[in-house]
């Protein structure tokens, strides 16, 4: 009897890490690369937490867990492409407390690397049938979109902000594409794992898009949070928050305005108090995003031990993000 997110995914984490494993290797281990045990110990750690809710969707819904393994794995090769990706964009050198995959195979390998996981996890979800094979490209084409929507520099965010460019609609976008997509996709492989008909498969996806968007918004907050405690930013990290808090505190683009061009800025107990109210308004939009999630499932999925599950899962996902 599961009692919470933590106790399914203790169950189920295992069965995931083996068979991503199992994955990883059969695809790098014939390629000549230079640091072959280093990158696989870099991939293979990781929650996998969104497989794990492909699985318990999935489970929940009467289907066998064995059917939706497959449908785990593929969100997990499709999260760690884009994480392979985003580590050589953004030149972050660690993860996970291991080397960034760039750092071991250079930035070329490094990318193509991660088109071998997404083509995998294409190629993985049409060899089941034709639905899991239009989910994950299309997740696939949604999550490099959100990529591009995120700032890629001080100075062209400055611009932007300058334009008017930068509105409430961005971070939505952001949030959305960028983390809720991969959630609800793993969401919605599950009920095809399970067979439900396709009105369960949209409200499976929607449960886990507000899941994935509200876990976005905590590791914003975990980052303004930080902020405030050091009270230094400097104009990289202040690129890379503004859409965030611009979205809670509209009356910070003066502020930001006038420091994305410095290399550096102690905050003022003004700003700061303005960050703070971010981080409340924060707090509170990510319970609104969580309730939402649920009462996408309530009175749609059956009454059994998994469902009781997925009631709890939100809260308990944010709490494990939080603890980590």
């Amino acid at each position: 009897m599961f009692t919470s997110f933590q106790d399914y995914w203790g169950a189920r984490k295992p069965k995931l890490d083996d068979a991503f494993q199992k994955q990883l290797r059969s695809l790098l281990e014939p390629i000549p690369l230079k640091e072959t045990a280093a990158l696989l110990g870099t991939l293979e750690t990781g929650k996998k937490i969104r497989g794990c809710l492909a699985c318990l969707i999935s489970e929940a819904l009467g289907g066998v867990l064995e059917d939706s393994i497959p449908r785990a794995i593929a969100v997990e090769l499709i999260q760690a492409a884009t994480l392979i990706h985003d580590d050589f964009v953004d030149q972050d050198t660690i993860r996970r407390n291991r080397p960034a995959a760039w750092t071991l195979e250079g930035g070329r390998r490094a990318v193509l690397i991660g088109d071998v996981l997404f083509a995998t996890a294409i190629k993985m979800m049409n060899d089941l049938g034709r639905d899991d094979g239009r989910v994950v490209s299309q997740a696939i084409a949604q999550v490099a979109r959100g990529a591009l929507h995120e700032p890629l520099s001080p100075s062209i965010l400055a611009w932007e902000i300058e334009s008017n460019r930068i509105d409430g609609k961005l971070y939505e976008k952001i949030i959305r594409l960028k983390t809720g997509i991969l959630f609800g996709t793993a969401c919605e492989l599950g009920a095809l794992a399970a067979r439900a008909d396709g009105r369960l498969g949209k409200i499976s996806f929607r449960y886990g898009i507000r899941i994935g968007e509200a876990y976005q918004i905590a590791d914003d907050l975990k980052e303004v949070e930080q902020y405030l405690a050091g009270r230094y930013l400097h104009s990289g990290q202040l690129a890379a928050l503004a859409p965030a808090l611009l979205y809670f505190v509209a009356d910070l683009r003066p502020f930001f305005l006038s420091h994305l061009r410095e290399k550096g800025e102690d905050l003022s107990a003004a700003t700061a108090e303005f960050f703070r109210v971010g981080a409340k308004l924060m707090k509170n939009e990510i319970e609104r995003r969580l309730k939402e999630g649920v009462s996408e499932i309530t009175g749609n999925f059956p009454s059994n031990q998994y469902t009781a599950v997925l009631r709890q899962a939100p809260w308990d996902l944010i709490r494990m993000f939080n603890e980590s």
